[in-house]
C-alpha cells in the first residue's frame, strides 16, 4: 500500500471478516469475501489485483476466476519458477509470517521440489505478536528487520546451500534491501510480481 512501491496509482478494499489469524489459519469463509473485494476492486477501474497477505495464496484460483483482470494474491505464485532458475541442487528459503501455516499445499510444488525449499517463519516474534491484535498493533520497521534476519540466520545455519529467499509476507519487502546486502543472494517478494503483472498490461 505504500504509494512509492509502484509507479502506478494503488487502490484498495477490505475482506471483509479477515484478521491476520484467520486470514494465515485458512478460514474458508473468506473466500466469498475475497471474491466480493476483487470484484468491487474492479468496479473501481482495477486493473490488476494483489494482496496484503501471502496466505491469500488459498483463494487465488477463486479469485482469478472471478474476474477478468490478471490476480496475483502471494509471492508463493513464484516458487515454481524461482526453483528453475536455480541449480538442481540448490535451495529456496522461504521467510514467511507463520511457518507453522505455511503447509505444502500453499506452495504449489511437486513432492521433489518441496525437498529444494527450507521454510523459516517469525513466529512468536514481536510483528508476529502485534500483527495478531485486532486492531493489529504497528511494529517499527527495524523490528521487522530484525525478526526477518534472525529468521533467516537460524535457517542458513541449517542449511548453506540456499541460493535464494522468497518473502511471503507483504509486510517484508520494507526489509528486503537490508535482507539482501546482509544474505548477499537474490532475494523475492510479492512487489516483484505485481510489477510484472502491471509490465504486462500498461
Amino acid at each position: 500500500m505504500n504509494p512509492a512501491t509502484f509507479n502506478f496509482p494503488v487502490i484498495s478494499e477490505i475482506v471483509a471478516g479477515a484478521w491476520v489469524e484467520n486470514t494465515v489459519r485458512g478460514d474458508p469463509t473468506l473466500e466469498p469475501a475475497a471474491i466480493a473485494a476483487a470484484r468491487r476492486l474492479v468496479e473501481r477501474g482495477a486493473v490488476a489485483i494483489s494482496s496484503s497477505c501471502g496466505f491469500f495464496i488459498r483463494h487465488q484460483p477463486a479469485v482469478a476466476a472471478a474476474v477478468k483482470v490478471p490476480v496475483a494474491l502471494s509471492s508463493l505464485i513464484l516458487l515454481p519458477a524461482l526453483l528453475r532458475q536455480l541449480p538442481p541442487a540448490a535451495k529456496i528459503a522461504l521467510l514467511t509470517y507463520d511457518s507453522i501455516c505455511c503447509n505444502n499445499d500453499l506452495l504449489g510444488v511437486s513432492p521433489s521440489e518441496r525437498a529444494r525449499i527450507v521454510i523459516a517463519g517469525v513466529e512468536g516474534g514481536e510483528f508476529w505478536h502485534n500483527a495478531l491484535k485486532r486492531p493489529p498493533r504497528p511494529t517499527e520497521l527495524d523490528v521487522v528487520e530484525k525478526d526477518v534476519t534472525a529468521s533467516l540466520a537460524r535457517i542458513r545455519s541449517a542449511h548453506p546451500d540456499i541460493a535464494a529467499i522468497l518473502l511471503e509476507c507483504a509486510r517484508f519487502p520494507l526489509v528486503a534491501p537490508a535482507i539482501r546486502r546482509a544474505a548477499k543472494l537474490p532475494v523475492y517478494d510479492i512487489t516483484h510480481l505485481c510489477r510484472m503483472m502491471l509490465t504486462s498490461i500498461t
